[in-house]
């Protein structure tokens, strides 16, 4: 869950309130490859309002069953955020639209080495919040955005420190309509999780 509270600004994202991630436990983590925005096996939840007093809290999670499937481990995280900047990784949908479908080409002999180099570069992987995602394999977003401009809201990658592990090395996206987003509306919520 992120509590905004403890996020620095960012650009249309709420400056309070808690946002909420949750899956199925799964073989495929609660998404469905045919229709991303399907939230039977997945859902994001928001409240405005943060509850602080205990007795309001949920604190006893004995009634739900032991987890069998799931990409993260039985370690506790806390999150900690810090603001970067970073360019389109190679794999976004918009790449093309926003350096031209012949961008290496300008690099002549060089194109295939510095191709592997931005890329390499320039992933995007990691764990984040808006900003370009990371993909294994293809931005999901090709086929489905049809003149919708889906960002991304929250990218957990495969992390061995802390016990995330995305299928074979994966990363797991959630994206976002920036109309939505400004209407603090998460019942349209793209998810999608690849790996290699």
């Amino acid at each position: 869950q992120i509590n905004f509270y403890e996020v620095p600004y960012l650009a249309g994202f709420p400056q309070s309130g808690i946002l909420q991630f949750y899956i199925a436990d799964n073989g495929h983590y609660g998404a469905n490859f045919d229709n991303s925005a399907s939230q039977n096996g997945f859902r994001v939840l928001y409240f405005p309002e943060i509850l602080e007093r205990e007795e309001y809290l949920v604190t006893d999670y004995s009634f739900l069953p032991k987890p069998d499937s799931l990409p993260l481990g039985r370690t506790a995280c806390s999150l900690k955020f810090e603001s970067v900047s970073a360019p389109v990784g190679i794999a976004d949908y918009e790449f093309e639209k926003l350096l031209g479908a012949d961008f290496f080409e300008q690099f002549g002999d060089l194109e295939e080495d510095i191709e592997d180099e931005y890329a390499e570069k320039f992933a995007a992987a990691g764990h984040k919040m808006g900003g370009y995602a990371f993909f294994t394999q293809n931005d999901p977003r090709d086929s489905i955005v049809d003149g919708e401009k889906y960002q991304l809201l929250l990218q957990m990658d495969t992390d061995d420190a802390v016990d995330i592990m995305w299928g074979d090395s994966g990363v797991g996206n959630f994206f976002i309509l920036e109309e939505d987003l400004r209407k603090l509306d998460f019942s349209r919520v793209l998810y999608n999780w690849d790996c290699y």
